[in-house]
């Protein structure tokens, strides 16, 4: 049995808390943006709860580069946890830290490979589908030219970006909206792929997974025939070979035949 390694052990051990965080840090960040209402210090604590997340996951990030062996591989292949931790000010790059840390969840976690990618796609496409909106509105409500006012209007254009329907009843006029707006349609696009490719891959493993079957049906058959032609063989030498077996009413007749 392999030996968990420190850096395994750390990451099973703060799955949960990291999870409880990113939930707090959806929380956060969504409430100043929903209630535009609310006072200072709503939006004061809201705040210092974004910057407690953001200090958590710096934590996260540096204890397991410390624990790592292979340290430039795990810089390599964790880049986005990296962009999540130095650049935590940009306000759009804000919602990196909840992505990564859905993305470290998700590795994590232990499922099997079919339900791990289903998990990725709905979770993106409902995190990219919230917090899209709640960025954008974010970004639109207070522009004189802008038709997003509201959540709802802010939803919809989240939904018709990322399906790249576009009917343009909603658009951004501000640079950053049309930002968030590209990262949206690409984003779109890539989870149209990867669904595509997760239900070809589906219908792959079963046409395969029946021709095995019926590959392995056809060895049995072949091998009973072969067994039964092995019998059939030993019967026919112990027996003298066909036709050595004496016929019933030729027998019969030679014992009650008169001499």
């Amino acid at each position: 049995m392999k030996e968990e390694s420190a850096q395994d052990r750390w990451e099973r051990r703060t799955q949960r808390p990291l999870l409880v965080l990113a939930v707090a840090f959806a929380l956060a960040y969504a409430v100043p943006i929903v209630d535009s209402g609310a006072g200072r210090s709503v939006a004061g604590v809201c705040t210092v709860v974004e910057w407690v997340v953001w200090g958590a996951f710096a934590a996260d990030y540096l204890v397991r580069l410390t624990l790592a062996r292979q340290r430039r591989d795990f810089v390599r292949t964790h880049w986005l946890d990296l962009c999540a931790v130095i650049l935590p000010i940009l306000q759009p790059l804000r919602l990196l830290r909840l992505v990564s840390t859905l993305m470290l969840v998700g590795r994590r976690a232990r499922m099997a490979s079919q339900i791990r990618l289903t998990t990725y796609v709905g979770g993106a496409v409902i995190g990219l589908l919230m917090f899209g909106s709640l960025a954008v509105l974010s970004v639109e409500r207070d522009s004189p030219n802008g038709n997003i006012k509201t959540l709802g209007d802010a939803v919809w254009w989240s939904f018709t970006t990322m399906t790249t329907v576009g009917y343009g009843d909603h658009a951004p006029t501000t640079g950053m909206g049309r930002v968030l707006a590209v990262g949206l349609m690409l984003s779109g696009i890539a989870l149209l792929g990867v669904v595509t490719a997760n239900i070809a891959a589906w219908f792959i493993s079963r046409f395969e997974k029946d021709d095995v079957e019926e590959r392995r049906q056809t060895a049995a058959i072949e091998a009973l025939a072969e067994e039964v032609r092995a019998l059939r063989a030993e019967v026919a030498a112990l027996t003298g070979g066909p036709g050595m077996l004496p016929h019933p009413l030729s027998a019969g007749t030679e014992e009650h035949s008169p001499t």
